[in-house]
């Protein structure tokens, strides 16, 4: 972990003030691999508040790209697209939510490579960031933060996480825990079940929720990532932060003592049946569903989870925990997996004017303020004057905070051919189809190593 990821959650910290209770609606999910809500299936679709606006030129289009980060974040986007239009009546913004897991994988790519490619792009930071700098798709913005519209917005200690190789290189938006293990209060207690403090302790409130007919941990992991993630932050605290940024990173094969020892505590949740059974056949929306509908008693999935519920569930009595240490791991037992991202302006647009002008509307303190609300931990100097915020979601940015060491998820952090090999063999593990040895001999094989 560098000292920026920390200087950079603190900076989100300052962001929020502590009010229990406080229940703003809307899902959203400003990490990795958000959950999906009814207003944010709709892939690659424009956003209904500029339906109503003229035909304008092509070449007077803002074009916003990003995975659909849920209906409160909507909400704020297009009321800042509106915004935009009021102050420049000659120019239209296209909002364009895409599906999350489409847009992680070839849905961004396909866009940046399409005829109408956009202007601004969410993204994150770490691997797929230098990637997009290589391919010619991401503007060194640095001029716009020293004396264009987006200068004196935010500190050069945040700014530093967003730099490549010199260039400030995207517009700072979050920094987020992915993953933690939310739990439902009531049911847990009703078990007579404590939030697990060790891993051996989760393992016996797999067992005494199983026995009373209850799904211990709902997960939807069709598409890998969502039990793909929180045992890959496991996977680092056994083999340490170090060999795991290695490995992901393309150094070395799986097939080790450590990595295979990481492994065995995953074949221990297959084993205790932590996991509903249709897990690897369901997706996320599915698995949360199974939380909010208690069902299920934990759910592992990041900070997004709080809008979400309180939109859906609004009911639901529930809190998190961090993953439980792990016995004899070689990791920081106290680390927690998270995300920085922000917006990129497209290299290749003729727009960049209007994209930095845009995003400096965005991070404006009566939009900033907006965000907060919707359950974002925005980066902006103007954050730090507070907002009421859920105490779930102060606490979290908290963690992210104090933890010792940061561990990037496999996907947004390293390149996806890797993490998608990690997430097939955990997956395969998970599900009892695979023991670690011949899940990680299988990794190797695919990645040629």
């Amino acid at each position: 972990m560098t000292r920026t990821w920390k200087t950079l959650a603190a900076i989100g910290a300052a962001a929020v003030t502590v009010l229990a209770g406080c229940a703003p609606s809307g899902a959203v999910s400003p990490a990795a691999s958000p959950a999906t809500s009814a207003a944010a299936t709709a892939s690659a679709s424009a956003s209904a508040s500029q339906a109503a606006t003229p035909a304008v030129p092509n070449d007077h289009v803002v074009r916003v790209a990003m995975s659909s980060p849920g209906e409160a974040q909507i909400r704020v986007w297009d009321d800042v697209a509106k915004q935009y239009m009021a102050a420049h009546p000659e120019t239209k913004v296209e909002m364009n939510y895409v599906q999350d897991d489409l847009y992680e994988t070839i849905g961004l790519q396909n866009l940046l490579a399409g005829r109408n490619s956009p202007d601004i792009y969410f993204e994150w930071t770490g691997e797929r960031l230098r990637t997009r700098l290589s391919e010619g798709y991401a503007a060194d913005i640095s001029d716009a933060f020293k004396t264009g519209p987006l200068a004196g917005l935010f500190d050069d200690a945040t700014l530093a996480q967003y730099t490549v190789d010199g260039k400030v290189v995207m517009v700072p938006y979050s920094a987020d825990v992915t993953t933690v293990l939310w739990y439902n209060k009531k049911m847990l207690a009703d078990a007579g079940v404590q939030p697990p403090a060790s891993w051996a302790d989760l393992l016996a409130a797999c067992d005494t929720l199983k026995a009373k007919g209850i799904i211990p941990i709902g997960s939807g992991n069709k598409d890998l990532w969502p039990a793909g993630n929180w045992p890959g932050h496991m996977a680092s605290r056994v083999v340490g932060e170090d060999v795991y940024a290695q490995t992901l990173g393309g150094t070395g094969k799986f097939s080790t003592p450590d990595w295979e020892s990481a492994f065995g505590h995953i074949k221990e949740l297959a084993d205790h049946k932590c996991v509903n059974d249709t897990a690897n056949s369901i997706d996320d929306n599915a698995g949360a569903q199974l939380f909010f509908q208690e069902k299920a008693a934990m759910h592992p999935i990041g900070s997004w989870l709080v809008s979400w519920a309180l939109d859906e569930a609004p009911d639901l009595d529930f809190d998190y925990f961090n993953l439980p240490a792990i016995p004899d791991g070689k990791g920081n037992q106290a680390s927690a997996i998270g995300v920085a991202t922000g917006y990129v302006i497209n290299a290749r647009s003729p727009k960049q004017k209007e994209a930095a002008e845009f995003m400096a509307l965005l991070n404006n303190e009566t939009n900033v303020k907006a965000l907060i609300k919707a359950e974002v931990t925005p980066l902006t100097k103007s954050a730090s004057a507070g907002e009421k915020i859920d105490s779930r979601s102060a606490r979290l940015t908290q963690l992210l905070n104090e933890a010792p060491a940061i561990v990037l998820p496999p996907d947004t952090g390293y390149n996806l051919k890797t993490a998608d090999a990690l997430y097939t063999a955990i997956a395969a593990v998970l599900g009892g189809k695979s023991s670690p040895k011949d899940a990680l001999a299988e990794m190797d094989r695919k990645l040629g190593r």
